[in-house]
């Protein structure tokens, strides 16, 4: 990974590693130097992999862990909306089976206000996922200017939050995508 970077599993950094590879890439092209265009193959199997790590994050019921040691709780109202689809779901299959039109509308309509509560807690968490990692990385760079450990070491400590929290609101929403 990045030599120089503490953090390997920084989506910038692995941003960075990409662009330089493909400028490696092409003055390879243009001199024709086999030996630029493997290293810039290198670097780019590396900017690759920087960039899948961190992107990946476990999922474990509510909790979300990412690769640089971030830990997250998703928002209530994604387990509540999710307790809510499945309720739903099954009165309009037990209403549907037995007739009984009103629990099955019952069971839509649960169903439905299931869906848009949890949108509701993922949205929720998104953003503070996001003000989170925005957040960390201004302080990280103030308290680097300043020489604070201490602080510096809590905006990293908030970034990973919030890294984690955004990664875990990608995984289930990728989980619900149609294939």
């Amino acid at each position: 990974m990045s030599g120089n970077n503490k953090d390997a599993t920084s989506t910038l950094q692995s941003a960075i590693d990409q662009v330089s590879a493909a400028g490696q890439s092409i003055l390879g092209s243009l001199t024709g130097n086999p030996a630029d265009k493997r290293e810039a193959d290198n670097k780019q199997a590396v900017a690759d992999a920087e960039s899948d790590l961190s992107h990946s994050a476990a999922k474990a019921g509510p909790f979300t862990v990412n690769a640089s040691g971030g830990i997250a709780k998703d928002d209530p109202n994604r387990s509540a909306g999710s307790w809510n689809q499945t309720v739903g779901s099954a009165k309009e299959a037990v209403g549907g089976l037995v007739g009984a039109e009103g629990l099955k509308q019952e069971g839509i309509r649960q169903n439905q206000e299931g869906k848009g509560q949890e949108a509701q807690g993922q949205l929720t968490d998104l953003g503070k996922g996001v003000s989170d990692r925005v957040g960390g990385a201004v302080g990280g760079a103030v308290a680097g200017l300043t020489g604070n450990q201490a602080q510096k070491d809590e905006a990293q400590r908030q970034h990973d939050e919030g890294k984690a929290r955004q990664r875990g609101v990608e995984h289930d929403v990728t989980k619900q995508a149609p294939q």
